[in-house]
């Protein structure tokens, strides 16, 4: 098909359109909050803020292991900062709930699971203004989703050790997003092939190949790793390994690449497989998290 030529960027009036367009299709307080809500006992959860666009509805939670040690290493877990990418949401909430206790002997354990809720709620990569989260991640970012969770995480004033982003790539990336993104910014966006299966994301700057490898190690347990296309890559970037891409994460202002953590990584499940199920790709959020940290105790033994 050929690409259009006389494209124009989105102004205020249609960005005004857009979001007239948008319809909440899920429940952030029964899916996520109440989750949340359930992991009291457990962990410290504190609100650290709320988006604008309805403050009641959208409160912000950080959930952390109880008894905050200055002498241990923090780890951070992160999910949706693309609020339609629902096992990184669900990922996180099930990693606290059925394994971080494994792991606060060694780690402080710090969680966002939810950075974008509207973008939950509503099924979307972006927020209400059409801003992209996953490239915001800057001081003074126009997206206060990131805003909120920047100012949080400095306020803890700790140094990350490592950072677990946690993502899906979706059908809906080519049919739905791409196409809105080349209409917003009146850009030609290539179209790539949706990877079958799991992939990470690295850092092109500080690549962690044995990080990488043992959580891509961790994930074959539960579902399938993405293969490369025939040019040898995934989603348009060469493969370094299998199941691994590097990106360079700060330049783009990624999450993964907002701290000066060690070790980083954002996962990347294929919910739309018809060889994997929900749960699979839940499951496949927690594996990662779980292979990481492993990986990370054996380092500090």
């Amino acid at each position: 098909m050929e690409k259009q030529t006389n494209l124009k960027p989105w102004g205020q009036a249609e960005k005004e359109n857009w979001l007239k367009e948008q319809t909440i299709k899920r429940s952030y307080k029964d899916e996520v909050i109440s989750k949340i809500e359930a992991l009291k006992e457990s962990f410290d959860v504190s609100q650290y803020g709320a988006l604008s666009y309805d403050e009641q509805r959208y409160p912000l939670f950080m959930v952390k292991t109880k008894n905050f040690d200055a002498n241990k290493k923090t780890i951070l877990v992160t999910g949706g900062v693309h609020g339609y990418e629902t096992s990184g949401v669900q990922g996180a909430l099930s990693f606290l709930k059925n394994e971080a206790a494994n792991y606060t002997d060694q780690f402080n354990i710090v969680c966002t699971p939810c950075i974008s809720p509207w973008g939950y709620e509503t099924i979307n990569r972006w927020n209400p203004l059409t801003i992209d989260p996953n490239r915001s991640f800057f001081e003074n970012s126009p997206s206060e989703e990131c805003a909120n969770f920047l100012k949080a995480i400095k306020s803890l004033g700790v140094d990350l050790y490592a950072h677990f982003d946690l993502h899906e790539t979706t059908d809906t990336d080519n049919s739905v997003f791409r196409p809105a993104l080349e209409q917003r910014d009146g850009i030609p966006q290539d179209l790539w092939e949706i990877p079958d299966g799991f992939y990470l994301v690295g850092n092109t700057e500080s690549p962690k190949a044995q990080f990488k490898k043992a959580i891509i190690d961790s994930v074959k347990e539960v579902t399938h790793i993405a293969p490369c296309d025939p040019n040898g890559k995934i989603i348009g970037v060469p493969v370094e390994q299998d199941g691994v891409i590097n990106y360079a994460i700060k330049s783009l202002n990624l999450c993964a690449g907002f701290s000066d953590a060690e070790y980083t990584t954002t996962t990347e499940v294929y919910p739309d497989s018809p060889k994997a199920t929900d749960q699979q790709c839940t499951d496949a959020q927690v594996a990662a998290v779980k292979g990481g940290l492993d990986y990370l105790l054996g380092l500090n033994k």
